[in-house]
């Protein structure tokens, strides 16, 4: 499993944490100096089964400042990978990525059920 984080977050140290207590292997990738590619996050997005906005930081500083809640809609899916694939910290964490498919965020319950 790969899971995609930045080391600041709390919610990324609370889901690395859990994988630990639970003894699940993972890679680790610091999403800030290893972003995601367009392919990877095309390939996430599709195992997911997630709408493409949930791979947004919607809480981030770098969303408000391009103000995509306004630009998202009118952009193609392909544009947005795109953007997403520009900047680490535009991208929603942590990411999950393995055999169970794709998680993006850290919610406990999901987890559990996936894993």
């Amino acid at each position: 499993m790969l899971l995609v984080c930045y080391p600041k977050c709390g919610t990324c140290k609370k889901a690395e944490a859990w994988l630990k207590e639970r003894g699940l292997a993972y890679d680790y990738r610091d999403i800030k100096t290893e972003n995601p590619s367009e392919s990877e996050l095309r390939e996430w997005y599709k195992k997911s089964g997630l709408p493409l906005k949930r791979f947004f930081n919607t809480s981030g500083l770098a969303y408000k400042s391009m103000n995509l809640k306004d630009r998202l809609p009118s952009m193609t899916e392909d544009e947005q990978l795109a953007l997403l694939a520009t900047d680490g910290m535009l991208v929603k964490r942590p990411i999950l990525a393995g055999p169970h498919g794709v998680l993006v965020g850290f919610r406990e319950k999901e987890w559990d059920a996936a894993l």
